[in-house]
Formats: C-alpha cells, structure tokens, sequence
C-alpha cells in the first residue's frame, strides 16, 4: 500500500515523518500512553526515531500496519497516531482489520481522536473493503472505550486473558464496527470496494 494522507474539518492523517521523533517521543512520556499501549517503557529518542523513521514506512510497505500521524489543521501539531493494524485478514474472505490509537495528554477531550477514527474508518470501508473493523483494549481503559463509543463501534464483551503486557496476561474488552454502523457525512453517497459479503444478524 503506497502512504496517503487523509483530511477531516480540524485535523491532517498523515504518514509519520523523521521530523515527528521529537513529538512523538514527548508525548510517550505521559504515562498512560505506554500504560495502556504496546509502546517501550521507558520511551527513548531512539524508539521514537526509529518508528517515524523506519517502522511506520516499513508498515506501509509490508502490508502490515497503515499508520497515521494525526495532526491538527491549524497549527501542524501532533494529536496523536492511529492505525489499522491486524491486517492478515484485510484481503481474505474475512475482510477484518483493527483500529488502534492513543492521543497526547494536551488534546485530549476535544474530539480529535473519535473525528480521526472516523475518517480511517470510512477509509477502511470505502477503499480497503473492510467488512468489520475490530478494536481491543486493555480492560480499564475507559478512556479508549469512550472513544470507540463515541466513533460508533458496539461493545461485544471482555476477553479473557487475551492481552500480553509486560509480562502478565490481562483482560481485554472488544468492540466491533460494521458499515452499516458509521454514518456518513451530510451530502456524501455510501459506496463500497466491489462487491461486499453478506451479513446474516443472529435473530435471537
């Protein structure tokens, strides 16, 4: 997949530069981003220059992971990341990927990260073909969960056990968004990568 760029009213997705390693290993240091996360703790420079420098393009190339930068419109500062990652199944009948994020410290509880998903999602569903996009969080992580709540996706339960950090196996919660779940902006017509699966709901 060739690196794009996405736009919503406030924000710019785009791929992860080298000039991003200082944002990015700043906003690292808060600790609820490797609390919550797969990111190092602690969070060197290094790790940081070599996602931005290395990891991300390598994730665009391999198929792997799309990753975003997010970033604000009006000044050009770091929001946060996102990603679609888990893409084994993206190009099989199952046609699943994963949305994954965190968001620094200072722009949190403005709406930039559910307005950031939103775009990747509809991304994810018009481009890739993506039938059902999944996100996991550690349980507790209320804050993530209010995210995925407020983008649209639908609580399906806790995992047990499912989740590796640090060395101790932990509960996750998991949520699923479907299509159908996400609506359009005003004036936009709904359209879809070829030809989509159909979806039998249990009844019961």
């Amino acid at each position: 997949m060739e690196p794009l760029t996405l736009t919503t009213g406030r924000l710019v997705l785009r791929p992860f530069e080298p000039s991003d390693a200082a944002a990015v290993h700043a906003a690292c240091q808060e600790p609820d981003i490797p609390r919550w996360t797969s990111v190092p703790s602690p969070y060197g420079l290094q790790d940081a220059e070599r996602f931005v420098g290395t990891a991300s393009s390598e994730g665009w190339r391999d198929d792997t992971t799309y990753g975003f930068a997010v970033t604000a419109k009006a000044d050009g500062s770091l929001v946060g990341a996102m990603a679609l990652v888990r893409l084994a199944q993206l190009r099989t009948p199952e046609r699943q990927a994963e949305l994954g994020y965190w968001t620094t410290k200072e722009h949190r509880g403005e709406g930039y990260t559910a307005e950031a998903a939103r775009a990747v999602a509809r991304w994810a569903f018009r481009d890739l073909g993506v039938e059902r996009l999944e996100w996991l969080a550690e349980a507790g992580n209320h804050g993530s969960r209010a995210v995925a709540r407020k983008v649209g996706f639908q609580m399906e339960g806790t995992l047990r056990a499912r989740l590796l950090h640090e060395g101790t196996r932990r509960d996750c919660w998991i949520g699923s968004l479907l299509p159908s779940d996400l609506p359009e902006p005003p004036g936009a017509a709904r359209t879809a990568a070829g030809d989509t699966t159909p979806y039998l709901p249990y009844p019961g």
